[in-house]
């Protein structure tokens, strides 16, 4: 288990609400039973919350213009995974637990049960009150050099790297393959992301180990079966290889290192500008605002 001090609570509701974190864990394993790629699903929603206004449960919220509807959010899915633990929560605890804990908790739940260590989760995060598409502008996109995602991140205090699902079959100017692909995965990759297919196909970005936590993903960089542009610059770049080629040692065979260094990450992460007092609410429904936010939101 890690254990890291930060700015919420561990446990935060174990007076208020003392089943909170068994509830959503027995719901995430519930969907996981069924659907196992949704883990790598929940790490991206609670990524793409916390990177826009703060982890504050914003990018769930339904409507014309709220952040669900961006670009960079639509290959969110499964947002019943974080409805489906709310409902129980509220028939237990009405009113205590936060949609943004549950996003939280349930990103770190994935991980745990996709064979990747635990953390513990600090819990004590509001709801947001405003969700609106135009804040979604600064997520790190597939086509970011190491410079530019080095920024992005560091704008959050935070210094790990993820990637959003693209294809990168093409180089800057359409015309050919990327030189930096192995030969040898480009059928796999064509039958995948057909130059005209418009780039709505959904491609694992850790192929061969999709469904578990593990390093095999910088092995994939450094034999040259990167899906993106941005992956497969971590390789390329002096900078960050040297972190690859860190996991990639045999002594970080297990990854286990590279699990802490995952987990301590995680909450870094989760503390990006979290709500708390008047600042947030506890909605009763994860994807409404309360009455009030929202009259607000549609009269800015």
């Amino acid at each position: 288990m890690i254990a890291l001090l930060c700015i919420g609570k561990v446990p935060f509701y174990v007076t208020t609400c003392p089943k909170a974190e068994s509830i959503v864990k027995s719901m995430v394993q519930s969907h996981l039973n069924s659907d196992p790629a949704l883990a790598a699903g929940l790490l991206s929603m609670h990524f793409h919350d916390c990177f826009v206004q703060g982890c504050d449960a914003s990018v769930l919220v339904t409507g014309s213009a709220t952040e669900k509807t961006a670009f960079a959010n639509l290959g969110l899915r499964r947002f019943e995974v974080i409805d489906d633990p709310k409902t129980q929560l509220e028939a237990a605890c009405p009113g205590v637990v936060s949609c943004a804990d549950i996003v939280a908790l349930a990103a770190r739940d994935s991980v745990l049960l996709s064979g990747g260590l635990s953390w513990q989760v600090p819990t004590g995060r509001k709801d947001g009150r405003v969700s609106q598409v135009s804040d979604v502008n600064n997520l790190p996109a597939p086509t970011d050099s190491v410079d530019v995602q080095k920024q992005k991140f560091a704008a959050k205090g935070l210094n790990t790297k993820t990637s959003l699902p693209f294809n990168r079959l093409y180089n800057f100017i359409g015309n050919g393959l990327d030189p930096s692909i192995n030969p040898s995965f480009v059928p796999q990759l064509q039958a995948l992301c057909p130059q005209n297919s418009g780039g709505s196909n959904r491609v694992s970005l850790d192929t061969g180990s999709q469904l578990k936590f593990d390093t095999s993903y910088y092995a994939n960089l450094r034999n040259g079966r990167g899906i993106l542009e941005s992956d497969e610059a971590l390789w390329n770049d002096a900078s960050t290889k040297m972190f690859v080629q860190r996991y990639l040692s045999l002594r970080e065979m297990l990854g286990f290192s590279f699990s802490l260094e995952f987990g301590n990450s995680m909450v870094k992460m989760g503390n990006i500008g979290i709500k708390t007092g008047a600042d947030g609410e506890i909605r009763n429904i994860c994807i409404v605002l309360l009455l009030t936010d929202y009259f607000n939101q549609i009269n800015v």
